[in-house]
């Protein structure tokens, strides 16, 4: 058995603080599918393959070896046995991560990988599309928001701190884009399941935020 928190929400919205946070105050396995995804933008980076080349990238996607390494201080991300967790967050990666993570292929290939990563466990998972389509029948099922200059302005402070230069009008324009294309995706897009409980992140800080999770979590019942 396993229990299963999923967070959904656009970029931005503080997911992946929110899910590390919970993850180490309730002892819960923290998955990022995000990171899996972002995997294959970089194989198709350092392959030197072509966004309209959906077999060679689909191809990519069946065959690189993804390993998710959880640690206090957060995940180590390895791609085919290297440490790519920085690399994964550059600018390059960025750019592409949407469009690749639209090929239906590729999709439902990382799915069943982030599926097989949580059998048995009890896990927070956050992406776009954890309680609509990864993990319909999640114990716990949330939808993290924000303005788009709040979410623009955490990104950016974000890339700050990890030395990515990006200027905040390109971090804006490209969450903008990312947000048309998640909404728009044949698999997967990115939407409000109906029992999600949504939280407004806008105006609220981080520690606001996950005891408002917790207190969810905790009503959902008793930790398996």
């Amino acid at each position: 058995m396993s229990f299963i928190v999923g967070i959904d929400g656009p970029a931005g919205s503080g997911k992946g603080t929110i899910a590390k946070r919970i993850a180490n105050e309730l002892g819960l396995i923290n998955i990022d599918t995000g990171s899996t995804y972002r995997c294959v933008a970089l194989e198709v980076l350092n392959q030197k393959v072509l966004l309209n080349d959906k077999k060679k990238i689909i191809n990519i996607a069946k065959n690189i070896q993804i390993d998710i390494q959880n640690k206090q201080d957060g995940d180590i991300v390895f791609l085919n046995g290297k440490d790519v967790t920085k690399d994964i967050r550059l600018k390059e990666v960025t750019k592409i991560v949407s469009p690749v993570s639209s090929i239906k292929e590729v999709r439902l290939i990382m799915v069943e990988l982030q599926r097989k990563f949580a059998q048995g466990k009890n896990i927070i998972m956050e992406g776009r599309d954890i309680c609509t389509y990864v993990f319909p029948n999640a114990d716990v099922k949330i939808y993290l928001d924000a303005t788009l200059e709040q979410r623009a302005k955490r990104r950016y402070k974000e890339n700050q701190e990890k030395n990515i230069k990006m200027t905040y009008k390109e971090v804006l324009e490209n969450i903008k884009k990312r947000d048309e294309n998640d909404k728009n995706k044949e698999i997967g897009s990115l939407k409000m399941a109906k029992d999600s409980i949504l939280i407004d992140t806008t105006n609220l800080t981080i520690d606001e935020v996950v005891k408002k999770v917790i207190e969810i979590i905790k009503q959902a019942g008793e930790i398996k």
